[in-house]
């Protein structure tokens, strides 16, 4: 298999449970049941994840009022879109 579809794969797979992980903690707050852990939610976005996790927290309005939430997620975002760039940038690879 190619490597550039594996890693848009991964990517895809990563963002869109990060995404529904927003969703289901927030059905589930209001619900008043077990929640998925707030260390859970940023290991999403951490390991890939930050897109669909940005997304999700403002799509479902989801964790919005906790700073660290609205400071961290786009924050790892912006970090995992520089190293991107940088890796590109490294291996002379070429957007266009």
């Amino acid at each position: 298999m190619n490597s550039i579809i594996l890693i848009t794969s991964y990517i895809l797979i990563v963002n869109l449970l990060g995404f529904a992980a927003m969703g289901i903690d927030k059905h589930k707050a209001k619900a008043g049941s077990y929640r998925i852990p707030e260390a859970t939610l940023f290991i999403l976005a951490l390991i890939g994840g930050s897109i669909g996790s940005t997304i999700g927290m403002f799509f479902f309005r989801h964790k919005t009022r906790h700073w660290y939430f609205v400071v961290f997620m786009p924050t790892i975002l912006i970090l995992q879109v520089i190293s991107v760039i940088a890796v590109c940038y490294f291996v002379n690879f070429r957007f266009m």
